[in-house]
């Protein structure tokens, strides 16, 4: 997720506000950038003293590699964030924190990737401004299935195009079986999810030391893709949305990932955690947590990657539970039910969200398609097959590799259900089933949770071809791909911009601007369509197969609302039947 395999082989003051103060406040204000220069960006965190530097090739002042936790290793393994022991030396906070422990999806021959347990930091990004200033706050929160990913983005460009209006943080958090082993062991005498608790433990950083950023605790959007967006839908329904506005305000959810969600202590959960022990050495030990909390890093790391390799295609392991404590229920429940926190929300999807998790070619016949099915939903009855293929209507022929492969509107006739760029037939249906079950139904559920309060919940679709998982990431953060343009990047960047600063993403002041409609659950639901038009056709190759795109000269913008009910054949219906299936697929 966060585009996992195919991704990875000086300041500028307001001077208008200034000219426009009296003179004494005038001279004041600039003795204090003048003071802020000489400190030259010291920040005292009470536990710490970090200190950040201007980068004068964006004007921002940048910390990176601020602890906010304690390293979770040895005894504090699978336990709860403890605050960071005090440390008075001065840090420079030029550099990166150590990414945490990776592991690649399921998939064939995956490579190794260490990482370093001692991996609880997060970075801030931060325009120069004055102590009287508060700005918004944007807190990023990387994906990769909750197994791969780190806390790098580089949040800039974002920040830049929208005139420097907010600040931005990116987090770690524990990944794989390092954040998500559970059992009832576990739950007794450590922390199920113990990774979200990490991203809640930087969300209360946030809360307490951001104003000595210049930012303002009481505007804070957390924002997600792929896990990252799941991790947003999972903060918005914890505690059952007791913790209402005290960690965030907004949240922005590009593609959010929903896995089978088990109880903490299930059978899935609790067979991953005895043969992790197992593999440790620790089967047989009377406590295996406490026998895991003292074996050697690198062999739990290995354990952990190996593990996700008996896994299904493009799927991991070690994911959140329902804990009973900070994860109450699932989040098709909760979402129903409308038990969310914080005030707004904006969710994206992408137009080809499957094809990155299901395996290329090899489903030709329906008999593969129902195979197919069973394994990654091993729970659905003959019946429950019979009415997902219903829904997903296509001829039951096998593939036919001569079929054509275009991009489809959206509007029909022609729709995803059946042909994309890569793929027709059995195969497309199995990227679109994937997709919709996965990805953007929930992202539908998530806008509906939003609807009971008097805040307000926007959709989007990003549909520049190809559209596959993580393809909008550039279009959003930088840099932006050839057939983005920089038309499509700027309004993008201002869409999610605008909704940081104003709970609302409608672009104003340019041609062809159009106010954002609100979302409304049922056939009512409209989202907009983020697309270009014109420009030139170039073709690439991707892992999925080549397709066509375009890119300058012509490339223009092309934003539209849609109803995301009719969208693509009938998608609002689709999700219904994944809906009545959601306790038994473990959504």
């Amino acid at each position: 997720m966060g585009s996992f395999v195919k991704h990875v082989a000086g300041y500028a003051l307001l001077l208008g506000s200034v000219i426009a103060a009296p003179v004494a406040q005038e001279v004041e204000s600039f003795i204090e950038v003048a003071v802020a220069k000489s400190n030259s960006l010291r920040v005292d965190l009470g536990y710490g003293i970090y200190e950040g530097r201007l980068q004068n090739s964006t004007g921002l002042n940048v910390w990176k590699g601020i602890r906010f936790a304690a390293p979770p290793t040895g005894n504090l393994r699978w336990k709860a964030p403890q605050p960071p022991a005090t440390n008075r030396t001065v840090v420079s906070a030029t550099s990166f924190g150590p990414n945490c422990p990776q592991a690649y999806p399921s998939s064939p021959n995956p490579p190794f990737v260490p990482g370093d347990e001692d991996c609880l930091f997060l970075n801030v990004y931060a325009p120069p401004t004055l102590k009287s200033q508060k700005l918004p706050v944007l807190v990023w929160i990387h994906g990769g299935g909750y197994g791969l990913g780190d806390g790098k983005q580089d949040l800039s460009e974002l920040i830049n195009d929208n005139k420097k209006a907010f600040i931005g943080v990116t987090i770690q958090y524990r990944l794989g079986a390092f954040g998500f082993l559970s059992s009832a062991e576990v739950k007794a005498i450590g922390s199920p999810n113990a990774a979200l608790l990490d991203m809640k433990f930087a969300l209360e950083w946030v809360q307490t030391h951001i104003a000595k950023f210049g930012g303002d605790k009481e505007r804070v959007t957390i924002s997600g893709e792929s896990a990252g967006g799941g991790a947003v839908m999972l903060l918005g329904i914890a505690k059952d949305g007791a913790l209402g506005t005290t960690l965030f305000q907004n949240g922005i959810a590009a593609s959010p990932y929903l896995p089978p969600q088990h109880d903490f202590n299930g059978e899935k959960p609790t067979l991953l955690y005895n043969e992790f022990a197992s593999r440790a050495g620790c089967g047989n030990a009377s406590n295996k947590l406490d026998c895991l909390r003292i074996k050697d890093s690198m062999t739990l790391q290995q354990i952990n990657a190996e593990i996700v390799t008996t896994q299904v295609y493009g799927t991991w392991p070690f994911l959140p539970v329902t804990d009973g404590s900070f994860i109450k229920q699932r989040p098709t429940s909760a979402l129903e039910k409308k038990l969310v926190n914080g005030r707004n929300i904006l969710v994206g999807n992408n137009a080809n969200e499957g094809p990155l998790f299901v395996p290329k070619g090899a489903i030709n016949t329906v008999e593969d398609l129902k195979a197919w099915l069973r394994q990654v939903f091993p729970s659905l009855t003959d019946a429950d097959v019979h009415t997902i293929l219903e829904a997903y209507a296509s001829s039951d022929a096998p593939v036919d590799p001569n079929a054509p492969k275009f991009a489809t509107n959206g509007l029909g006739p022609a729709t995803a259900v059946n042909v994309s760029q890569v793929a027709t037939g059995q195969q497309q249906r199995a990227n679109n089933i994937y997709a919709e079950a996965t990805f953007v139904c929930p992202s539908y559920w998530l806008n509906t949770a939003y609807t009971s309060k008097t805040p307000s919940s926007f959709h989007y679709q990003y549909s520049i071809p190809f559209a596959s998982h993580g393809d909008d990431v550039p279009g959003y953060f930088g840099p932006a791909t050839p057939n983005q343009g920089r038309d499509f990047a700027l309004a993008f960047r201002q869409i999610w911009g605008n909704f940081i600063t104003k709970s609302n993403p409608t672009l104003v002041g340019g041609p062809g601007d159009i106010r954002w409609p609100e979302w409304t659950p049922g056939e009512g639901a409209y989202m907009m369509n983020l697309n270009t038009t014109g420009g030139m056709p170039y073709e690439v190759e991707t892992q999925f197969g080549v397709v066509t795109q375009f890119k300058e000269p012509g490339l223009r913008k092309y934003i539209m609302p849609v109803n995301a009910w009719t969208w693509e054949g009938g998608r609002g219906k689709r999700c219904e039947v994944w809906k009545a299936l959601a306790d038994k697929i473990l959504i």
